[in-house]
C-alpha cells in the first residue's frame, strides 16, 4: 500500500483536474456553455463570450463568479447573459466592490473591509459619484497618464467603482439597446418601418405624406441604435463573406448601416429575447443556428478559436496547479517533521502532476496567442513559476531531501498567486505593443532572461530555507548545510549565464527597435543589476570573502534585486520598458523586501544565536544524516 500511495493521491488530483474538461450542464435548460463559446472581437483579438464574461467580472468584482443567497452562485457567462438580455434582474446582483470606508460612508453604509453593492443599491448615489469623479478629473487635468499614480486609496477606490459602473453599462448594449423589451420583435418593427419609409425618401418634400411619420420613426430607431453601437463593449457582429476578416462591428452599429439586416443580428436578437422570456428551447435553437451560420460563412476558424479558449477557461490549469503545488509543499514540510519516505514521494508525485498541468496551461496559452510563453507581466509570472518548478524538480531528484520539493512548490504557488492578481486588470492575452510584436526576440531574449529570474528566485528561496532552518530549528546539520550551499552556488552560476545572455540579447533587440544598444533605461539597469550582483557573489565566494552563511545572505539579497528588476522598474512608470504599471503591488513589494532584509540580518547574527549551531544541540536524526550524506555526494 505504501508503494502505491503516491500514485493513488496523484491520481485523485489528476481526476479532479480532468473533471474540468467536461462540458457544464445546462442551466434550467439553457445551453449557456454553447453561448459562451460564440466568438466576438474585443481588444483586437477574437475571443469567446466566456472570456469577456470572466475578464469583466474579475475586473469589476475581483471574483470569477457571482455569489447568491443560500450559497448558490452564477457563472460569469450566466451573469453576462443576464446583464445583456435581462438587465432588470442583473441590476440586483451585488458585484460592485468597495473597500475604502470613506467611500462606503459616501454611499450611505458603515461597513468595515470589502463590501459588495448592486446597481440598485447605488442608483441613488450615481449622480453624486459622477460629481466626485468630475472634481477629481478636474484637479488632475494636465497630469496625463501620471494622474492615477498620485491618487490616494480613496480616490483609487472611487475611480475603480466609477469605471466599473461605466463598463457594466457598456455590457448592457452588447446584444442591442440596453433594456429592450423583446428585441427580436423590435427588429421586425424596424424592418417594416424601413420598408414603409422607402416611399417617404422619394417624396421628401411632401411633409404631409403618409410616409413622413414612418421616416421620423426610422430616424428615432437609428438614433437609438447609433447610441447602442457607441456604447457596446464588444463587436459581436462578424464580417460577411468577402469583407475583411477583422471588420467586426457592434449590433447597434450594424443596424445603422444600409444594406439590410445582418443575419448575425437576427440570431443574437433571438438569443437575447429567448433568454429574457425564459425560453430555453428558443435560446438553444438560436445559439445552435448561429454556430452553423458562422461555419457556413467562412468563419470556422473564429468558431474554433472561441471553443478552444472556452476549453482553456473551463479546465483552469493555473488555478488547479496552484492548489496542487501548495499540497506538495505541505507534504514536503511534513517529511521534514516525520522523515517518512512515502510522504516525500507523494509530495514529489503531486509536484510532478502540478508541473504537468502548469505546462499544459502554458502550452495552451501559447497556442491561443500564437506567441512564445512570455508577452506581458501576467505571462512572465506564469513562466517564472514554471521554470523554478522545473529546476526544483531536478534538485529533488538529485538530493532527495525535500528541499527541492518545498522550494519549487512554494515558488510555483506564489508566482501563480501573483498571476491571479495581475489578471484582475483585464484580458491577459491582449494585443502586443508594436515594439514587442516579434516572436524571434520574445522567444529568445524574453525567455532567457525570465529563466534567469526563475533561477535567482530558486537560489534565494534555498537560502531562505537555510537561514530559517538554521536559526529557528536544530535540523540544519553540517551535511545539509553543505548540500544547500552547493545547490545555491550551482544555481547562481546558471543564473549568471542566463541573465548575462538575456541582457546581451535584449541589447541587440533594442538596437534593432530603437537604434541604440543601451540607453540606461530602468529595465535595462535592472537586468544589469542582476548580472552584476551574481558576479559579485561569485567573486566573493572565489576570493574567500564569504562562506556558507555569507553566500546565503547574498543569495537572499538577490531576491530583492530580482524583484526590483521584474516588478519594481514598472512601478517607476518611466522608460521604454514600463509595460505593466501596477501601483497596488508596491506595498507588497516593500513587504517582501523587508522580509528579505530581516532574513539577511538573521544570517549575520553570531552562531551562538542559531538553534542548529548552539552547543549541546542534539545530533540530527539518523535518516536526515543519511539524506544529507547522499546529497553531499552529488554534483550541482
Amino acid at each position: 500500500m505504501r508503494k502505491w500511495f503516491p500514485w493513488i493521491v496523484a491520481g485523485c488530483f489528476a481526476l479532479w483536474f480532468l473533471s474540468g474538461a467536461q462540458s457544464p450542464k445546462r442551466v434550467d435548460g439553457f445551453d449557456v456553455a454553447a453561448f459562451g463559446r460564440l466568438p466576438v472581437l474585443l481588444n483586437g483579438r477574437i475571443q469567446p463570450f466566456d472570456s469577456v464574461a470572466r475578464n469583466t467580472l474579475l475586473s469589476i468584482s475581483g471574483r470569477s463568479t457571482v455569489r447568491l443567497a443560500g450559497g448558490h452562485s452564477l457563472s460569469a457567462t450566466q451573469w453576462l447573459l443576464e446583464t445583456m438580455a435581462h438587465p432588470a434582474l442583473a441590476d440586483g446582483r451585488k458585484i460592485f466592490r468597495v473597500q475604502h470606508p470613506d467611500l462606503q460612508g459616501l454611499l450611505g453604509t458603515e461597513k468595515q473591509g470589502l463590501h459588495y453593492y448592486s446597481l440598485n443599491d447605488l442608483s441613488n448615489q450615481i449622480d453624486h459619484l459622477e460629481t466626485q469623479v468630475l472634481k477629481l478629473e478636474e484637479a488632475e487635468s494636465g497630469r496625463g497618464e501620471d494622474a492615477d499614480k498620485t491618487r490616494d486609496p480613496f480616490q483609487k477606490d472611487l475611480m475603480h467603482l466609477y469605471e466599473s459602473l461605466v463598463l457594466y453599462d457598456r455590457l448592457k448594449h452588447n446584444l442591442g439597446p440596453a433594456g429592450a423589451d423583446d428585441f427580436q420583435k423590435e427588429l421586425e418593427v424596424f424592418q417594416q418601418t424601413a420598408t414603409e419609409a422607402g416611399d417617404a425618401v422619394k417624396k421628401a418634400g411632401e411633409t404631409n405624406s403618409p410616409g413622413a411619420d414612418k421616416r421620423h420613426l426610422l430616424e428615432g430607431f437609428h438614433r437609438r441604435y447609433a447610441r447602442a453601437g457607441e456604447l457596446a463593449y464588444v463587436r459581436a457582429v462578424p464580417p460577411l463573406p468577402g469583407a475583411p476578416r477583422n471588420s467586426w462591428t457592434s449590433v447597434g452599429s450594424s443596424l445603422t448601416n444600409s444594406g439590410g439586416l445582418h443575419p448575425a443580428v437576427e440570431f443574437l436578437a433571438a438569443i437575447s429575447t429567448a433568454y429574457q422570456q425564459g425560453n430555453p428551447a428558443g435560446f438553444n435553437r438560436a445559439v445552435a443556428g448561429y454556430g452553423v451560420w458562422l461555419r457556413e460563412n467562412n468563419l470556422s476558424s473564429e468558431v474554433a478559436k472561441g471553443g478552444e479558449e472556452y476549453f482553456f477557461n473551463q479546465i483552469e490549469p493555473f488555478y488547479k496547479s496552484m492548489v496542487i503545488y501548495i499540497a506538495a509543499v505541505i507534504l514536503g514540510c511534513a517529511f521534514w517533521i516525520n522523515l517518512s519516505e512515502p510522504v516525500r514521494r507523494t509530495g514529489f508525485a503531486l509536484l510532478a502532476l502540478a508541473f504537468i498541468i502548469h505546462t499544459v496551461g502554458l502550452g495552451l496559452r501559447m497556442w491561443l496567442e500564437g506567441r512564445p510563453p512570455v508577452t506581458n507581466l501576467y505571462s512572465s509570472a506564469i513562466f517564472i513559476g514554471w521554470g523554478a518548478v522545473a529546476l526544483g524538480m531536478i534538485l529533488e531528484r538529485i538530493f532527495k531531501g525535500g528541499i527541492g520539493l518545498v522550494s519549487s512548490g512554494l515558488i510555483g504557488f506564489v508566482t501563480l498567486i501573483i498571476a491571479h492578481h495581475l489578471a484582475l486588470s483585464g484580458d491577459t492575452m491582449e494585443m502586443l505593443r508594436a515594439v514587442l510584436d516579434t516572436n524571434l526576440w520574445l522567444s529568445t531574449h524574453v525567455v532567457v532572461i525570465t529563466i534567469g529570474y526563475s533561477s535567482m528566485f530558486v537560489a534565494g528561496l534555498l537560502a531562505v530555507i537555510y537561514i530559517a532552518r538554521g536559526f529557528f530549528t536544530r535540523s540544519l546539520s553540517p551535511e545539509t548545510a553543505r548540500a544547500l550551499s552547493r545547490m545555491v552556488y550551482g544555481i547562481i552560476c546558471f543564473a549568471t549565464l542566463t541573465s548575462f545572455t538575456g541582457t546581451i540579447l535584449g541589447g541587440i533587440w533594442a538596437d534593432q527597435s530603437w537604434g541604440r544598444f543601451w540607453g540606461w533605461d530602468p529595465k535595462e539597469n535592472g537586468a544589469l543589476l542582476i548580472v552584476l550582483w551574481n558576479a559579485i557573489i561569485l567573486h566573493a565566494r572565489w576570493g574567500g570573502l564569504i562562506k556558507e552563511r555569507g553566500l546565503m545572505a547574498m543569495a537572499v539579497f538577490g531576491n530583492i534585486v530580482t524583484s526590483f528588476s521584474w516588478f519594481g522598474v514598472n512601478m517607476l512608470g518611466v522608460g521604454l520598458h514600463s509595460y505593466g504599471f501596477m501601483d497596488k503591488a508596491f506595498f507588497w513589494l516593500m513587504v517582501f523586501d523587508a522580509s528579505q532584509a530581516a532574513l539577511i540580518l538573521l544570517a549575520f547574527l553570531p552562531s551562538r544565536f542559531w538553534a542548529s549551531f548552539k552547543s549541546g544541540a542534539p545530533s540530527p536524526a539518523p535518516v536526515l544524516i543519511a539524506v544529507a550524506r547522499q546529497a553531499s555526494n552529488g554534483n550541482v
